[in-house]
C-alpha cells in the first residue's frame, strides 16, 4: 500500500443492509464512515470496526426537525419544532430554552466490522451480520467510536454509548476478534476516549480516560498548562470496575498549537521504549476546531510516568488530497484527523484514523519517527 490512503468511504456502505431498515422507511445517507477501531485477527488479517453515522436525507419535515432513535429493537423518528432548536451544527441540533445544553441527533451511529488484508491495503470482507447497534435504552442515540485492544487471548472494545439517560463508556468482549458481546457500562459519565492498554500492567488492566464536564478550573498563571479536558489514567482488576489514578496524565499545554483540548487516540501498545500512544489535540477554529494527532510515551512498568510527549509538531494532520475525490460529501468546515488504532508492522506502524469525520484513513509511519 502507499504510505497514506483512504480504505473505506461512505459509498462503501450498503444501506440496504443497515440495521435502521428495521423501522426507518425514509431515505437516509451515510454522513460518515470513520473513526475505526483496529486490531489484528488470528488469521493475520486486520479488522476495522467502522463507525457508520447514518443520517436522514431530509431531516426537516414541514415545520419540524426529526431525530432518529432506537426503541425496543426498532428505530423511530422524534419530531421537534424547528423554531425551538438550533441547527448550526450539521450533525445535531440543540433544544433552545432548556435548563441544560440538550442535544438531539439527525443521524444515528452503528459499528460495521470490515476485514482487511494483513498490510491494510485491501478490503477482504464486510460483516453486516456482525454489526454493533444499540441494544438498550442507554444507547438509544447510537454507538460510536470503537477502540480495540487485544489482551491475552481476548479482545476488549470500548465504545461511546449515547442516550437521553446517560453518555457512557461501554465494553464489548470477543474471543476471536470478530464476534463481540456487550458487557455493559463501565464508565457512567461522559467519556468518549477510554483506551485499554494492550497488555496488563502488574497484573491489572490499565486505561486512558478523558472525562468531560461543563466546568474546569484555572491553572496558576505561571503554569505551562491550559485548563480543560485532560487524558487521565485508571486501573481495574477485571476490565469492568475502574478506579481513577491520582497521577496527572496528558494535559493541554499553552505552547502547543493544539491547546484547545486533548483526548485519547490509539490504545497504548508496548514497544522497546515503553507504552506508545497517539492522541489528538485541537486548535480552536470555527465550531469544531482543527484536529491533529500527536504522540506520547509512558514507562513500561509504571505508565503514570510520562517519558515523552510530542505536542509541538503533529505526527498526523488532515490531508485534503485524500478526500478531494469525495469532497462533495464533506460537511465539516475545518480539517480533522482522529487516530483510533495502531498495529506493529515490523519496520513501521500502521495507523487507522478517521479523516474529516468522513472516511477511514490508513497511514504507514516509520518507527524512526518515534525516536
Amino acid at each position: 500500500m502507499s504510505d497514506d490512503q483512504l480504505i473505506f468511504r461512505p459509498d462503501d456502505v450498503d444501506l440496504t443492509r443497515s440495521p435502521l431498515r428495521r423501522g426507518i422507511a425514509e431515505p437516509t445517507f451515510v454522513l460518515g464512515a470513520f473513526n475505526p477501531g483496529m486490531t489484528r485477527l488470528p488469521s493475520g488479517n486486520l479488522l476495522l470496526m467502522v463507525r457508520v453515522a447514518e443520517a436522514l436525507s431530509q431531516p426537516i419535515d414541514g415545520d419540524h426537525v426529526r431525530a432518529i432513535r432506537w426503541e425496543d429493537g426498532t428505530y423511530v423518528l422524534d419530531r421537534y419544532p424547528v423554531d425551538q432548536v438550533d441547527m448550526t451544527d450539521p450533525r445535531q441540533f440543540a433544544i433552545r430554552g432548556a435548563a441544560h445544553r440538550i442535544l438531539a441527533l439527525t443521524s444515528l451511529s452503528w459499528l460495521l466490522p470490515v476485514e482487511l488484508s494483513p498490510d491494510g491495503a485491501k478490503i477482504v470482507a464486510v460483516y453486516y451480520d456482525k454489526a454493533i447497534e444499540p441494544a438498550a435504552s442507554w444507547q438509544d442515540y447510537g454507538v460510536e467510536d470503537a477502540r480495540i485492544s487485544r489482551i491475552g487471548d481476548r479482545w476488549y472494545m470500548t465504545t461511546c454509548s449515547v442516550s437521553a439517560e446517560r453518555h457512557s463508556t461501554t465494553l464489548h468482549i470477543s474471543d476471536n476478534g470478530l464476534d463481540y458481546r456487550l458487557a455493559g457500562i463501565i464508565l457512567d459519565h461522559q467519556n468518549k476516549d477510554m483506551l485499554f492498554f494492550e497488555g496488563l500492567v502488574d497484573g491489572r488492566f490499565m486505561a486512558l480516560t478523558r472525562p468531560l464536564g461543563e466546568v474546569y478550573f484555572a491553572y496558576p498563571s505561571n503554569s505551562p498548562f491550559v485548563g480543560g479536558p485532560s487524558i487521565n489514567f485508571a486501573t481495574s482488576p477485571d476490565s469492568l470496575h475502574w478506579k481513577p489514578l491520582e497521577a496527572p496524565g496528558i494535559r493541554a499545554r499553552k505552547a502547543s498549537t493544539s491547546a484547545m483540548k486533548v483526548g485519547g487516540g490509539t490504545p497504548p501498545i508496548l514497544t522497546d521504549q515503553g507504552w506508545l500512544t497517539l492522541y489528538h489535540g485541537v486548535e480552536r477554529r470555527d465550531a469544531v476546531g482543527i484536529y491533529r494527532s500527536f504522540w506520547a510515551l509512558f514507562d513500561a512498568k509504571d505508565p503514570t510516568k510520562i517519558l515523552r510527549i510530542e505536542d509541538d509538531a503533529a505526527i498526523l494532520e488532515a490531508d485534503p488530497s485524500l478526500t478531494a475525490p469525495i469532497a462533495h460529501q464533506m460537511y465539516l468546515p475545518t480539517p480533522v484527523v482522529f487516530s483510533t488504532g495502531i498495529v506493529d508492522q515490523g519496520d513501521h506502524y500502521l495507523v487507522a484514523s478517521g479523516e474529516a469525520d468522513l472516511a477511514c484513513r490508513m497511514t504507514r509511519i516509520a518507527k524512526e519517527r518515534f525516536r
